[in-house]
């Protein structure tokens, strides 16, 4: 499979966006109910195709990540937020992951943010070690935040200076 390409999403995208997120639900990184069929739209005011990124190789989206500013506020306007986050699970191994959250990065430096956000479960080590080796740092720690298949879930507070 040839190297993906990093770009942000259009509206066209919504339907393989939409089955992807179906597809990749999991508890380890999901504290929504599972998506259900069928067919609920990806897109929408809150979360307007501008926001993602997506990686594609051969006309099939692999992944995508969202970047979004955590609140309305103008004292909050340099801060962006990766909110949304998946890799399809044939295409994981392959630095996919990786390259969406160096873009995103990229993308945050061009909109002009100072800083980067996210929220991660405490029980998703994946996520957190790739976080981790892309510059992110624990900022701080929600404490049994999310109850998840019947066990609290602490939630973490990542951050990175752009």
């Amino acid at each position: 499979m040839p190297e993906p390409s990093i770009r942000i999403a259009q509206a066209a995208d919504e339907r393989e966006l939409a089955v992807l997120d179906r597809a990749t639900w999991s508890t380890l990184h999901a504290v929504t109910p599972r998506p259900e069929p069928p067919y609920q739209p990806f897109f929408d005011e809150r979360h307007p195709p501008r926001e993602f990124l997506v990686a594609e190789a051969d006309g099939r989206i692999l992944g995508y990540i969202r970047l979004t500013r955590p609140t309305p506020l103008a004292s909050n306007a340099h801060v962006l937020a990766v909110q949304g986050f998946a890799v399809a699970d044939e295409a994981r191994g392959r630095g996919i992951g990786r390259a969406l959250v160096r873009a995103a990065v990229a993308e945050a430096r061009r909109r002009g943010a100072r800083r980067l956000t996210l929220r991660v479960l405490a029980h998703n080590t994946p996520a957190r070690s790739l976080y981790e080796a892309e510059g992110f740092a624990v900022e701080g720690v929600l404490p049994g935040e999310f109850l998840i298949d019947g066990r609290y879930v602490d939630d973490v507070c990542m951050g990175r200076s752009l």
